[in-house]
């Protein structure tokens, strides 16, 4: 098999053996992408030149037997609104078309000290407003398992490249599924943290109190192993978590006999296809017979968490976005007569459709006359959500749900009709909601060969319960399948 479709732990091994060098291994996905790159569209910015310097540096210091950790030489692709010191950071938006960071995020420092091998920045929806990678200002990614559909989002261009083998392993941010509804449609594993667990210092900010950065890999062990490298305090991160984080991948079981599993009604009920309920459904009884306890549960206010979402991430997102005005950074507008006639231009050329909308729905939610009917009532709902998973967990371990409710759509399908497409986030929203972790693993196919993912979910900072439940299941039924590109 080719370098570019091992998993990270593979990978891992193999270089830390010398079996292969960190050179070999990065040119390897640099060929893959030069080879599906124009089919795929994953990237927005390649630093092909900087990643094999790193390889060749790393290759180096093994060859002296310097000490390296499970990461070093192993290309990983980042989302473009993850800040990289000296490379574009475009949120894959025209108005920060030209940004380059003076800074790196803290995760991008800490996967520095481990010597990883950066292959570029990754498309995405812009701003991360999107559930299928179609507001990127710059192109449209494609899933590879059927170029005609979309990867999902906003973390698309992430899912499709670990999916196509142009990156070993990738960041991806959630805000409202992010990471697991385009790992869902492209096949491989994502993995939301508990908020607060990855600083967000250095992160684009989109909503503040929903986003969370996040890995995605080929296998479990991958997420594991890139979810212990960047988690931890960060005094940089005001909401970061002041506690202390074992090794996820070091304490790794793959064993679920006498878990509690709970099944939660809500997210089984009208809109979720056929098909992607019974695979999920077949994954829950798989549990079962390994020694699972599974009960059906339920989460009464699921029905309004949609709702609830889109108040608070637009409010946020209003005034997140505020900053980009054309003064300190980013685009500004050629021709305009005075401060406030450039703010105006700037902001309307800068900013694609989707985020105009959210920005213009979140300032509404906000206003006077309107914020006890609308954002008041979400963040009380939002407390109501958060008690509601406090209750549930109080009587099982883990829940498992569908993380989509149907296989990935065709390019263009809904991208005309918003209702549409912020439906396809009503099983993800409600972890953000309530700060917890949730993962999405694969778990079967549909009738066109496209992936289904199924969404375990646990208590917070119970990243562990997901691992170990994740690993069973996926050493039961065989791990990450390719595409056929």
């Amino acid at each position: 098999m080719e370098l570019y479709n091992l998993s990270g732990y593979e990978l891992s091994r193999m270089l830390k053996d010398k079996k292969i060098s960190s050179v070999e291994l990065t040119e390897s996905v640099f060929s893959r992408i030069d080879s599906v790159e124009d089919k795929i569209e994953a990237y927005v910015t390649l630093d092909k030149e900087n990643a094999l310097n790193k390889a060749k540096e790393v290759d180096d210091k093994r060859a002296e037997g310097k000490e390296l950790s499970k990461l070093a030489g192993i290309p990983i692709g980042i989302k473009d609104n993850i800040s990289t010191k000296g490379l574009l950071t475009t949120c894959s938006s025209k108005m920060l078309s030209n940004y380059v960071p003076p800074f790196n995020a803290t995760v991008m420092d800490k996967l520095d000290s481990m010597d990883i091998v950066v292959t570029g920045k990754l498309n995405m929806d812009e701003f991360a407003m999107g559930s299928s990678t179609e507001t990127s200002y710059f192109k449209k990614t494609k899933n590879p398992f059927d170029t005609t559909r979309i990867p999902g989002g906003s973390s698309g261009g992430s899912a499709a490249a670990v999916s196509a083998g142009e990156a070993v392993m990738a960041l991806g941010s959630d805000t409202g599924g992010s990471i697991r509804q385009p790992a869902s449609y492209c096949g491989v594993v994502g993995l939301k943290p508990t908020y607060g667990s990855v600083s967000r210092f250095g992160l684009v900010a989109f909503a503040s109190s929903l986003d969370q950065i996040g890995p995605i890999g080929k296998s479990v062990k991958d997420t594991a192993m890139l979810f212990d490298a960047i988690c931890g305090y960060d005094e940089k991160d005001a909401t970061s978590a002041d506690i202390s984080h074992k090794s996820c991948l070091s304490n790794l079981k793959a064993d679920v006999k006498g878990l509690k599993i709970g099944v939660p009604k809500e997210y089984f009920s009208k809109g979720i296809d056929d098909k992607v309920k019974a695979s999920v459904l077949d994954a829950v009884k798989l549990f079962e017979e390994n020694g699972a306890e599974v009960k059906e549960v339920s989460l009464p206010s699921t029905d309004y968490a949609l709702n609830a979402y889109y108040i608070i991430s637009s409010a946020e997102a209003s005034s997140n976005l505020a900053r980009y005005d054309g003064v300190k950074y980013g685009y500004r507008a050629k021709d305009y007569d005075g401060l406030i006639e450039m703010y105006e231009k700037t902001r309307s050329e800068g900013f694609g459709d989707e985020v105009k909308r959210r920005i213009m729905l979140g300032t509404f939610v906000l206003s006077s006359g309107f914020y006890d009917a609308y954002y008041k009532k979400a963040k009380l709902l939002q407390r109501r959500i958060s008690s509601e998973f406090s209750d549930v967990f109080s009587d099982v371990d883990i829940l498992c749900a569908p993380t989509v409710p149907t296989t990935a759509f065709k390019i263009g399908e809904n991208i005309g009709d918003p209702i549409k497409m912020y439906a396809t986030d009503v099983c993800t929203v409600t972890i953000n909601i309530a700060g917890l972790p949730a993962m999405s693993i694969p778990c079967g196919y549909d009738g066109n060969g496209l992936p289904i993912g199924i969404q375990l979910i646990a208590d917070k900072f119970n990243e562990q319960t997901l691992f170990n439940t994740a690993e069973c299941y996926e050493n039961l039924v065989g791990g990450f399948k390719s595409p056929n590109l």
